[in-house]
């Protein structure tokens, strides 16, 4: 089957699901495509170990004898970075001299498999996921699937890779500084970043564990937030696991207001091309219907100097001591020189940073006061293999110019195909919001991305039409929660003992104020005051069937009322409110914008 014909074939997560639910393509029919593809491909450098084509096959036959319809990921091909374990592969690091044998798959792993994917192979990566570039890896650098004079895009370089050659429609990355974004700009495909701890790191290699972060390529938005939904929730065995409810894809909202850097603040390095494309990019937003409002960068700058120049690079140092002490010519000399540092930093270094930092995220949480996301170039420009040869460190900290301060300022990320330059070279754009709004990045994400027409990977597939959104399940109502029902929140098991769905969350009108009522536990009360003398107050939006709404609102106790919310883009939803008249001893929070901001003050003293 020679790739003439392999054109023709269903590319996507969604085709592939389709076809394979309609019996016209079989699991093991799209596996053996699969390995026909990476031997008609013949890049060495894009696998590090690849499993034997006939177990795979069989993997896939045996797939048939299960509930197939209750299978999110039936008989779809994928690809893992060679730092996460799967059973059946070594796990490498891209280091020989680190590799390790699991005796178990990682969580993310684990669940994928769970939900009907076929493991293909392990992928290539820079060493320890330290890079940006795709090139520091003993195991060859893999080619760029779009130029292949490029750098095909750091760490996560070999997944990458694979889904823009149209080898497998999913891939595993990470992303501790961008490896999951940069990458995806480079080939022209989705790099999605989640939210830190939604996915488990149980069974990741570390870079640095406080910023690890499972990451997902696709080609499209709909594939990337298919395969997160089946990996995200919480895992006892990942310390740094959180409980973070993905909620659904909903349509394009009405007053979307996406932050774009001051005037000036702009990086590209000289890249004229990138400018224009950047600028471009906001032009099809506005045109979507999203309204640009400016903000300051630099604090966002600031964070992401700390990365490298701050304490974060002990904990890769941590990671390769023992190697670096015994055989440090084992590592490759880019990542020597650069963790060697980590060696040097003290108590007082580290302590100082997180005092840094801690400053840096309140400014950042003021700047999503007003603002639903950010909208960043994934990149500031892209480089040949051989320029970053020449000048390894540099170049490949001018990479990470917008990706760096994520994870240190927990922001979810979402990176997008913008375009296709006329030097043949992808530019994307970056989606950025605060921890737990992945749904929403993906739920705009998804119409810009379709609204570019570009063809997929470096295949030239063309863009499907976007699938309908699935309505709520019937007749579900939606309901607000504002306080001690939100998600992680201390009465929200209440809802998910329901059946409750977290549909997106989002903010009220301008028009409430917020007070700390004296009961137990702790609970908010939200006021209507008149347009425009409130705040916009920060709330949830679940929905549940009606037995369990009528069971969840006869149960409200006093001073609370169930009344209608406006939001800030004009929608009503039915939601919490409080009797006016318990208000008087009761403490104005209207300044934290929401329940969360204020109990996480309330925590620290």
């Amino acid at each position: 089957m020679g790739a003439e014909m392999g054109a023709e074939q269903p590319e996507t997560i969604a085709a592939i699901l389709a076809a394979h639910r309609a019996g016209t393509l079989t699991p093991a029919e799209t596996v053996a495509r699969t390995y026909q593809r990476i031997h008609d491909h013949n890049d060495p450098a894009i696998f590090i170990s690849l499993r034997d084509e006939k177990d795979a096959i069989a993997e896939a036959e045996r797939l048939a004898t299960k509930d197939t319809a209750s299978l999110p990921l039936y008989g779809v091909p994928v690809a893992v970075k060679d730092n996460i374990d799967a059973l059946g592969f070594p796990t490498t690091a891209a280091c020989p001299a680190f590799s390790t044998t699991p005796t178990h798959d990682s969580t993310a792993v684990a669940r994928l498999r769970a939900a009907g994917a076929i493991i293909i192979g392990k992928t290539n990566l820079d060493q320890f996921a330290t890079g940006l570039v795709g090139v520091r890896s003993p195991y060859g650098v893999p080619k760029n699937s779009i130029r292949e004079d490029l750098i095909p895009g750091g760490s996560s370089s070999g997944s990458a890779v694979a889904v823009g050659a149209g080898l497998v429609p999913l891939s595993l990355g990470t992303d501790t500084a961008g490896s999951g974004r940069v990458p995806a700009m480079l080939n022209n495909i989705v790099g999605l970043k989640p939210s830190l701890g939604m996915v488990s790191n149980a069974g990741l290699v570390p870079a640095c564990r406080t910023l690890d972060c499972i990451s997902v390529f696709a080609l499209t938005v709909d594939d990337a937030a298919l395969a997160l939904s089946v990996m995200a929730g919480p895992d006892q065995a990942d310390p740094f696991s959180r409980d973070r409810p993905l909620g659904a894809l909903t349509p394009f909202p009405a007053g979307l207001r996406l932050g774009v850097p001051r005037n000036g603040q702009l990086i590209f390095f000289g890249d004229k091309k990138a400018e224009a494309a950047y600028a471009d990019a906001l032009k099809r937003w506005t045109a979507l219907g999203a309204t640009l409002v400016e903000f300051d960068l630099e604090p966002f700058y600031e964070t992401a100097r700390l990365l490298y120049e701050g304490p974060w690079v002990a904990e890769r140092y941590l990671v390769i001591k023992d190697l670096l002490a015994s055989a440090p010519d084992s590592i490759h000399p880019v990542t020597r020189e650069i963790t060697a540092a980590g060696a040097r930093l003290t108590a007082a270094d580290t302590f100082s940073a997180l005092y840094r930092l801690q400053g840096l995220r309140k400014i950042a949480e003021r700047t999503f006061a007003n603002i639903d996301a950010l909208v960043l170039p994934t990149a500031p420009t892209a480089y040949t293999t051989a320029q970053v040869l020449a000048n390894p460190i540099e170049l490949n900290s001018r990479l990470g110019t917008y990706t760096n301060f994520v994870n240190l300022l927990d922001l979810c990320g979402l990176a997008l195909p913008a375009s296709m330059r006329a030097d043949g070279i992808p530019f994307g754009i970056t989606l950025l919001a605060p921890a737990g709004h992945d749904a929403l990045l993906a739920s705009i994400g998804r119409v810009f991305h379709a609204d570019t027409k570009l063809s997929l990977g470096a295949k030239g597939t063309a863009q499907a039409p976007l699938s309908p959104l699935p309505p709520s399940s019937g007749d579900e109502i939606p309901i607000a929660v504002v306080g001690a029902h939100l998600s992680g929140m201390v009465l929200n098991g209440e809802l998910k003992a329901l059946n409750g769905r977290l549909i997106e969350a989002t903010r009220t009108a301008p028009d409430y104020k917020l007070y700390a009522l004296k009961t137990t536990p702790p609970k908010p009360g939200m006021l209507r005051v008149a347009a425009g003398k409130g705040a916009s107050i920060e709330l949830e939006i679940w929905s549940l069937s009606p037995s369990a709404f009528g069971k969840f609102v006869n149960a409200i106790p006093s001073p609370m009322a169930i009344g209608t919310v406006r939001l800030g883009d004009g929608r009503s939803v039915k939601g919490f409110l409080v009797e006016p008249e318990v208000l008087s001893d009761a403490r104005d929070i209207t300044a934290y914008g929401g329940w969360r901001a204020y109990m996480k003050e309330a925590a620290t003293k």
